[in-house]
């Protein structure tokens, strides 16, 4: 879409006011959260307060908290160098509450759910490679460029006095952020209980300050009982759209939901089967899933950076190192509480509006929480290295990489959905998730061209479309799924990214993303209809050390 959601609400921006006073926070309500978010920017992004019972924490957890949410804002200050530069440089120019709130959601002037367009007058395109390469760089300059460490995750590319390319790796040049960040999760360390837990710390404070992350990854991977986590550090790649490759700084605060975990533990287990049951050529599948893997569901109580960035990371995977993946698979974390904000608060609605009366009956909470945790299981199939010797698919594929891996997530999770219930290890209507992967398609797919998960609903949309897995009704402008072709879809389409993948085949994706990765017009009225209904298109949080009662 060219025109930015944000346009429909610029004519109102000015007139907002907004008072941002304390609440004793043990009276803190959601309806409080709203009114430090002014009502031009509700429109698009619905408030939500990351609470959890912190009653199942033990006294010495309470007390790490503080320091970790500490360390996550450290996090959020470096992924504003890394996406606009100075922050202060964009905060102090503004005057409009709702402008000053969508530039902190946004990081920056650029809306990240409509297409990067710039939302505040003076800013023209913003940069592909964003902060971490200089603007006048050309890809040709890049590759051409001998220099050893350009395609490492943790370095930035910079000039030197005779205008040369240089490699900066981010450890010298956030060297006082990460020494912070690293004393604070030291600290945190001390109070750690779970010995796990007391490792992991302890190595990502000492990796922040070197670059090398291998072993506090394998770290993070063997911690079971823990009952507090984090995630922090640069991870995910999506803020680099001219390569796709170097990682943004970002972190969660987690509390985990030891009922909620010991239910999903058993499909890890199921991951080898599941790969050889893939509907793809045997060489396309010969990867081993690592047995290490394992499914928790967490109530996160801090985002920060890259994960807070535009619209809301709901469930993680990770690591993303594909030998940590080979070997021992990755941790799935789904984060429970902003996941039911988002059902409620965005995907009901949505139905209501987009989906045929006959089959909203399916949609359902259960069906939108096993559809996102099958979206990170399968991360984990699939194919890492390309079969032809052109390296991993990441390096393969370069920009394309992240959108293409998300849709593979998608359409392999509802692939998954489908063998267990075939399987009867899932309870319950496979209806139900097929219905709600579509209203879910409606939902991601307003997060825009810029956003790896739009494209890749936006692919799968137009893919289905051809393939008949679902009619609209012209008369009503909804939409009713077709549930055999959609499971046909739903194969073919698993194939072709399998393959892509595979090949690593560059200029295959591409072409793909450029007849499938587009909003034709039909869908475009469809979505604003949406819009004209009041329905958010993510969320955004009250969250801190005050709203969860704490004090440093």
């Amino acid at each position: 879409m060219k025109n930015s959601i944000l346009s429909a609400v610029a004519g109102t921006l000015c007139l907002c006011q907004v008072g941002c006073k304390t609440t004793p926070k043990e009276e803190m309500k959601e309806d409080q959260t709203q009114q430090t978010i002014p009502e031009a920017v509700q429109k698009i992004y619905a408030p939500f307060t990351l609470t959890t019972d912190l009653g199942q924490l033990s006294e010495n957890e309470k007390k790490m908290l503080p320091l970790l949410i500490e360390a996550a804002k450290i996090m959020d200050e470096l992924f504003w160098k890394q996406s606009f530069g100075n922050k202060a440089s964009l905060m102090d120019t503004l005057n409009d509450p709702a402008l000053k709130t969508l530039a902190e959601i946004n990081y920056g002037p650029w809306d990240r759910i409509g297409n990067d367009t710039a939302f505040i007058s003076g800013f023209g395109e913003k940069a592909p490679g964003a902060e971490l390469y200089p603007k006048d760089m050309s890809k040709e300059e890049f590759e051409q460029a001998e220099l050893a460490d350009k395609n490492s995750l943790y370095t930035l590319l910079r000039r030197d006095e005779e205008g040369r390319l240089v490699t900066v790796p981010y450890h010298e040049a956030y060297k006082a952020e990460l020494q912070k960040t690293s004393d604070l999760l030291k600290q945190a360390a001390g109070y750690a209980e779970d010995e796990g837990l007391k490792n992991y710390l302890n190595l990502r404070a000492e990796a922040l300050i070197s670059s090398e992350y291998q072993a506090s990854d394998l770290a993070w991977m063997d911690m079971k009982n823990n009952g507090v986590d984090i995630v922090i550090g640069p991870i995910e790649n999506y803020e680099d759209q001219l390569f796709g490759t170097k990682a943004a700084f970002e972190a969660y605060v987690l509390v985990k939901d030891k009922a909620w975990s010991e239910k999903l533990a058993k499909y890890a287990s199921m991951l080898p089967e599941l790969q050889e049951g893939l509907p793809v050529e045997e060489q396309y599948k010969q990867d081993k899933p690592g047995t290490d893997s394992d499914l928790n569901a967490y109530d996160v109580v801090f985002y920060a950076g890259d994960c807070n960035a535009g619209s809301k990371t709901i469930a993680i995977n990770l690591p993303n190192d594909e030998e940590i993946q080979q070997s021992k698979g990755t941790r799935r974390l789904q984060l429970k509480n902003a996941m039911k904000a988002k059902f409620d608060k965005i995907l009901l609605p949505i139905s209501d509006v987009l989906i045929d009366e006959s089959q909203r009956k399916h949609i359902s909470f259960d069906a939108f929480f096993a559809n996102t945790m099958f979206h990170e299981v399968a991360h984990g199939l699939g194919i890492k290295n390309t079969i032809n010797d052109k390296g991993t698919v990441r390096e393969a594929l370069q920009e394309q990489a992240s959108a293409l891996e998300e849709g593979k997530a998608d359409i392999l999770g509802l692939y998954m959905v489908t063998k267990l219930f075939e399987k009867g290890e899932l309870e319950g209507d496979v209806h139900d998730n097929y219905v709600t992967f579509m209203a879910g398609i409606f939902r991601s797919v307003r997060f825009g061209a810029s956003s790896a998960h739009g494209k890749a609903n936006m692919l799968r949309f137009n893919y289905f479309k051809e393939k008949g897995a679902f009619v609209r009704n012209p008369e009503t402008g909804t939409y009713k799924v077709d549930f055999d072709k959609m499971e046909e879809a739903m194969n073919s389409l698993s194939a072709l990214i399998l393959k892509l993948q595979g090949d690593g085949d560059y200029e295959g994706v591409n072409q793909l993303m450029v007849e499938k990765g587009t909003i034709e017009e039909e869908l475009a009225s469809d979505l604003a209809r949406l819009s004209k209904a009041h329905i958010p298109v993510d969320i955004v949080f009250e969250q801190g050390v005050e709203v969860l009662g704490l004090t440093m």
